[in-house]
């Protein structure tokens, strides 16, 4: 049965929001202030018409949107787009009882997404359907760097050669890295080999065991030429890679010794020595060793200390906590225990990275509640059309 209603707000997932008989019911591609038409299930709402539609709305640029579960947000115009993805920042904040506003709010989207990750099936690949298992088979996608183009072509003749996969692209300096993960038992992984050649790829891995290669895998960071390890974690745009380390390095500013947490391969590292000793630190082996092999080859850069170390169950202590700054780029799960040693520390100045804005609203809470103040807070929206936004901050603790 269809229902005619008003969208009320949007979710933090980017859906409209309505109520019907006092429940909710979520939307996607719906705004608010509009009228539409949907087909309900619980409390899931499909989108059937838009019979009065937002001065917000714009037409998407993607053939597939709608239908491919990868972009949410193409159906937004640019103001709305900037205001929601800057709430997205500052609502956590609030509700952490934290008063900051997002300073700067920056298009980090540059060239496209540099890395990728598409399903494959015997005879399709691509990106899952909304709100579905169910794989839409892709073409192309406009969201990705032109070194991708092939991605969802190589995809194909990989399921086809061996059946339900995910195939991880990561366009390099020197070609494709193409890492495959299968659940499939009893399948041989050398049988990708011949499609290395055939594509002309960097490198291709299978369940992380490189199978060939005919140049490593390489991105520069600053003075540092990395070589990527197999499924090495990366920034995905070139261009928020370079906005985030421009915003770590000028917010450090003059500090002669800086702790570099999670570090994995190094962007901030590798900058950052340029005038300060560092010492990096990350729980993941393979790219703590692609950082120190970098930094044994590049010149100009001052002492740099990479260590493996798992910093949620063995974080930094108050009394190793010596350095004139602190880096923090952790995952999506934030810092809690790092951040809780800084707070009990003499740490006067710590610089944030985070990909999450409800665990890094937790750590800034508790970094507040021990005397710092946040200042200089930056959304950097990288992955463009979707609802997830990265954040760069800078705590500086009062001297009483």
């Amino acid at each position: 049965m269809t229902l005619n209603i008003k969208i009320e707000y949007l979710g933090h997932k980017g859906e409209g929001v309505a109520h019907i008989d006092g429940e909710r019911i979520f939307v996607p591609f719906a705004l608010p202030g509009e009228d539409i038409s949907l087909t309900r299930e619980g409390e899931r709402g499909t989108l059937v018409d838009v019979l009065t539609p937002s001065a917000d709305r714009q037409a998407p640029f993607c053939p597939h949107y709608g239908a491919c579960g990868g972009c949410q947000l193409q159906h937004m115009a640019p103001e709305a787009y900037r205001a929601f993805k800057i709430g997205l920042v500052e609502t956590p904040l609030m509700q952490a009882g934290i008063d900051a506003k997002v300073q700067k709010f920056v298009d980090a989207g540059g060239a496209g997404r540099r890395r990728a990750t598409l399903h494959a099936r015997k005879d399709a690949a691509g990106y899952m359907r909304l709100r579905s298992h169910d794989l839409l088979d892709l073409d192309a996608c406009p969201i990705l760097v032109p070194a991708l183009k092939p991605a969802p072509d190589i995809a194909r003749a990989i399921g086809a050669m061996i059946g339900p996969s995910d195939v991880s692209f990561t366009a390099t300096n020197t070609g494709l890295d193409v890492s495959v993960r299968s659940a499939v038992k009893g399948l041989k992984g050398d049988r990708l080999i011949a499609l290395g050649n055939r594509f002309h790829l960097a490198r291709l891995a299978f369940n992380g065991e490189m199978l060939f290669l005919s140049q490593m895998p390489r991105i520069t960071m600053g003075r540092g030429d990395v070589e990527l390890p197999v499924s090495s974690f990366l920034q995905a745009t070139s261009e928020a890679e370079q906005v985030l380390a421009d915003y770590v390095t000028s917010a450090v500013g003059k500090a002669k010794s800086v702790a570099d947490l999670f570090c994995g391969v190094g962007p901030f590292a590798l900058r950052l020595a340029e005038k300060s000793t560092v010492f990096a630190a990350d729980s993941d082996k393979p790219a703590v060793a692609a950082l120190d092999k970098a930094v044994r080859y590049a010149r100009g850069l001052k002492a740099v200390t990479a260590k493996t170390r798992d910093l949620f169950r063995e974080p930094l202590t108050r009394f190793e906590l010596n350095y004139d700054a602190v880096v923090l780029d952790p995952p999506r799960a934030g810092a809690e225990a790092q951040v809780k040693e800084i707070a009990a520390s003499k740490l006067k100045h710590v610089v944030m990275i985070a990909c999450d804005a409800k665990s890094f609203a937790r750590d800034a809470a508790i970094l507040v509640k021990a005397g710092f103040v946040l200042s200089d807070l930056v959304a950097v929206d990288q992955f463009t059309w979707s609802t997830h936004i990265e954040i760069a901050a800078t705590f500086r603790r009062q001297v009483a």
